[in-house]
């Protein structure tokens, strides 16, 4: 059940709290005015930092489909709009030779049906939209897809309408909630940009990552999750090929407390870095001594806060 638009930033920040989704207040600004002026929301960010979480939370606590484009290298207009079903147009053709149906005029009309028509997902956004079940679409890392694709999107993005030559013009009724991810591989044109708002998630503060950890593991111990997110943040601070994000901290959190951990140690640490970090070198830099060290670094400050907090 479609669930009413919030009313203001802090309701917007409270929505998304309530699909599990702690945002910062620049993030939760964009999507409330993203929402109220019916605007596509561009998010730019490290891999991992919750950029598709974003548009999966908002169909979940507002009661919508989600629907997805993943961008990739050479995506054109049959593999995001439609295109037609060239396989059964042609069983259909020979079928009708067959059984000696050979008028042109039926035969055309019967090939360019809705029958024949593969919907891909912006097609499938616009018909959803027109029926009065606007979706959240989600057009996923698109620095990943071709700067031609970013020019057909722009049509899209200006008036929320696809023209099929052989059966018309699909209108949106109202126009889905667009959210566009970028990993800024490459830069988005200033065009799509224009047509946007525009929020940079950067990694979390320490304090808002342990906000994280606790409301997706409400029953890690306290001082597990504390040193799980202290020993992130070091990490993050260090030159390695691909810092994690806050995804790999949680997934990390799982399996130590899957593993029974109740705080961190060396061989938990060694054993298990392979799901925070997602590069050998980066792994092989950090295991052994400098996990020693940086776990050494993070203890120390636990013991000192909890010296400050009984003073």
């Amino acid at each position: 059940m479609t669930q009413p638009m919030p009313n203001s930033v802090a309701e917007t920040a409270a929505l998304l709290a309530k699909g599990g989704y702690l945002p910062s207040d620049s993030l939760a600004a964009s999507v409330f005015l993203a929402l109220k002026l019916q605007r596509p929301l561009l998010l730019e960010g490290e891999a991992g930092v919750g950029k598709t979480e974003v548009a999966k939370v908002l169909a979940a606590v507002l009661g919508r489909p989600l629907v997805r484009l993943q961008c990739y290298e050479g995506l054109d207009l049959s593999s995001a709009a439609y295109e037609w079903n060239y396989s059964r147009q042609l069983l259909h053709i020979r079928a009708s030779e067959a059984a000696g149906d050979v008028s042109t005029a039926s035969l055309e009309r019967d090939l360019y049906s809705e029958s024949y028509l593969l919907k891909r997902p912006l097609l499938q956004a616009l018909e959803l939209s027109a029926e009065g079940k606007a979706p959240i679409l989600l057009i996923d890392e698109l620095d990943r897809a071709d700067e031609p694709f970013e020019a057909f999107l722009l049509e899209v993005l200006a008036d929320y309408q696809i023209t099929i030559p052989e059966l018309g013009t699909v209108r949106a009724a109202e126009p889905p909630i667009t959210v566009l991810t970028s990993n800024r591989t490459r830069e988005v044109h200033d065009a799509v940009r224009r047509r946007c708002f525009y929020c940079w998630i950067d990694y979390p503060s320490a304090a808002r990552e342990a906000d994280i950890l606790r409301l997706k593991l409400p029953n890690a111990p306290a001082a597990l999750t504390a040193e799980i997110v202290g020993f992130v943040q070091s990490i993050r601070a260090m030159d390695l090929y691909k810092s994690p994000g806050i995804a790999e901290t949680i997934n990390w959190a799982q399996a130590l407390t899957s593993l029974d951990c109740v705080a961190l140690d060396l061989e938990s640490v060694n054993s298990t870095l392979g799901t925070l970090l997602k590069y050998q070198d980066d792994i092989a830099r950090i295991q052994g001594s400098e996990a020693a060290r940086l776990l050494e670094q993070v203890k120390s400050r636990a013991r000192e806060a909890a010296f400050a907090a009984e003073a």
